[in-house]
Formats: C-alpha cells, sequence, structure tokens
C-alpha cells in the first residue's frame, strides 16, 4: 500500500517550515510568490494532497458549503447548480451536493441531519424547504442558510428569487394584448412560494384586463403530470385559446402533448407560455415564449449574501426578489379573429 506523504516531507522537500506549507494550501493565507512556487512544484513531485478535514479539525472551518436541490430534471437547476458552484469555488469553497424533496419533511430532515453532520460553514437550499427546528438548530450552530428561487416566512433565512408575482403578471397581460379569452393555467407544485406568486401574478395580470381564467390544472413541476394536465384540459371543444405553464419544464410536456397526442397546432391553435427561459426554449423545436429568470444575478446575489452571514453571523437575513424579462418567441401569437 503506498505510503502517505504529509506536508512535513513536503517541507523538507521545498526547504521551507511546515508552516508555509500549510499557509501555501489555505485560503487566504499570506505567502510569498516565491515560497508558493516552490511549495506547490515540491507537492506536485511527491504527489501531496492536502487533508482538508484535518485543516477543518485545527482551524475550525470546513469551507465546504451544503447544496441541496430537488429537481434535476427541471432544465433551470443543472445550469444554477452549475453557476452557483463555481461562485462558490472561486471564492474557496468546496460545494456538497445533496437531493431533497421540495417540501419540508422528513426527506430534508435526514438530508439536513447529514450536512450538519459534515460541518459545513453555510447551506443553500435550492427550491427546498426547511422547517422551523431545522432553522433554528442551524441558526444555533452559526451557519447561515440561503434560499435560492424559493422564500419561506423566516426571518432568520436569506432568499433570492426572481420577481415571480411580476413575471406572472406580465403573461396575463401579454395573453390579454394577443386578445385571448378563453385562457389556462398548468400549476407547479401547490405549496412552493414560486407557484403562489406566479398563479397570483397571472391572475391579477387578467384581471386588469378583465380576464380570469377559464381552466386549471396541475402539472406539479413534474413533465408527466403537465403532460396528463395539458391532456385533461386540452381534450374536450371548450379548450382554452393560451395556456400559462408554471415553468418551462412543464411548458415543454404541454407542447408535446398538445401536438404529438391532440393533433393541435401551437401557436395557431393555442398559446402556450412558460417561465424561466432556460436554453431548450429558444430551440426550433419549442420556440417558446418565457419569462427570463436573471440567473447570473441570483447566483451573485446568493453567494454573497451566504458569504456576509458566514463572516459576520450577527447580520440581518437579505430577501431579494429580482426583475426578469419576458422573451416573446414563436409559441404565441394573436388570437384568431
Amino acid at each position: 500500500m503506498p505510503r502517505k506523504i504529509t506536508s512535513l516531507q513536503v517541507a523538507e522537500r521545498a526547504g521551507v517550515s511546515q508552516s508555509a506549507v500549510s499557509r501555501v494550501f489555505t485560503n487566504g493565507a499570506s505567502a510569498s510568490p516565491a515560497t508558493a512556487a516552490k511549495v506547490k512544484k515540491a507537492a506536485a513531485e511527491l504527489g501531496y494532497r492536502p487533508n482538508a478535514m484535518a485543516r477543518a479539525m485545527i482551524t475550525g472551518k470546513s469551507r465546504m458549503i451544503g447544496l441541496v436541490v430537488a429537481y434535476l430534471e427541471n432544465q433551470f437547476y443543472p445550469e444554477a447548480v452549475e453557476r452557483l458552484s463555481n461562485a462558490l469555488q472561486e471564492r474557496g469553497y468546496h460545494v456538497l451536493m445533496f437531493m431533497a424533496s421540495p417540501t419540508a419533511g422528513d426527506g430534508v430532515q435526514d438530508v439536513m441531519e447529514e450536512i450538519l453532520d459534515h460541518q459545513v460553514e453555510g447551506i443553500v437550499l435550492a427550491s427546498v424547504s426547511m422547517s422551523s427546528s431545522l432553522s433554528t438548530r442551524c441558526a444555533e450552530h452559526g451557519i447561515p442558510v440561503v434560499l435560492f428561487n424559493r422564500e419561506q416566512d423566516d426571518a432568520r433565512m436569506s432568499s433570492i428569487t426572481t420577481d415571480n408575482y411580476g413575471g406572472g403578471f406580465a403573461i396575463g397581460t401579454h395573453f390579454a394584448e394577443l386578445g385571448h379569452k378563453r385562457i389556462g393555467y398548468i400549476a407547479g407544485f401547490e405549496e412552493a412560494s414560486t407557484q403562489r406568486d406566479r398563479e397570483r401574478g397571472f391572475r391579477d395580470g387578467l384581471a386588469a384586463s378583465g380576464l380570469e381564467l377559464s381552466a386549471r390544472e396541475a402539472g406539479n413541476f413534474l413533465y408527466a403530470d403537465a403532460r396528463a394536465a395539458a391532456l385533461e384540459m386540452c381534450a374536450g371543444t371548450d379548450r382554452p385559446d393560451a395556456i400559462f405553464v408554471c415553468n418551462d419544464h412543464m411548458a415543454f410536456a404541454v407542447m408535446d402533448a398538445l401536438r404529438f397526442k391532440l393533433g393541435l397546432r401551437v401557436p395557431e391553435d393555442i398559446s402556450v407560455a412558460g417561465f424561466d427561459d432556460v436554453p431548450i426554449a429558444a430551440w426550433p423545436a419549442y420556440d417558446l415564449t418565457s419569462y427570463r429568470q436573471p440567473i447570473n444575478r441570483m447566483v451573485a446575489q446568493t453567494v454573497e449574501a451566504l458569504m456576509q452571514r458566514i463572516e459576520d453571523p450577527t447580520r440581518p437575513a437579505h430577501r431579494a426578489k429580482l426583475e426578469g424579462a419576458l422573451i416573446q418567441r414563436g409559441s404565441t401569437a394573436p388570437a384568431k379573429g
């Protein structure tokens, strides 16, 4: 079995002290460029890798962030996770990713217990809710929590979201301006703040033009459920002439069902709009009108809110709602006549 290389061996090879080796491999510690070059050269030659867990026990800093995600099948989240991970790594942190249910039930409880065992310095919850008791435990341990693309009525947690209400309102106004009268809505997961805010904004946008929903189904942010919802909503002769789907992932399912199961045309027979503006929305196969989430700004503010609370645990939680933009494409068109 190969023998583990130690920092003392690296120090001897580089001709520096052991503490100098430690400084070179500690983010934020000072070491001259010449010393750093010698240490890294010796480490490469010996095949040395610093023991992050051992350093965490000594310094009390794990340099690890727990990232909890619920919907990786939704194309918005792989992109968000990649950007969050890159941004945190640029700050010198390692990311531990965990999957969980979107609700604050036992699944999240188990995941959070595991995260706390890793002595993370902060937690980002991407479309996941946390129970009040877990929030209290995190606060007691001085671990800041930031909600990404989700809000929760807990003043201890920061949250960064798009203006979901404003986005829904914009789509309601867009449908009204196109002259649509029979309008449907396919909801996401009913307990999600994003779902509630988008639907409320959409209904208010319609109401501002004297319109109201004529049909509503739930897709639960799932492809199969959204497909079934579209078939239920549009199988009859009194189908809507426009449908707002709570996110793009479900909107793709709706468009697939309309075109390939019911033989309907988008937008000639039914206009369809989504929310998120994931890259696939711009593909010619969908050409989906969608409300674009400002993902770069969301990631930047999430990371900044987390870093500020790590540096100063007494700092108040930061809550932000960022304005997005309605991207109009070929899936929506003026009503017939």
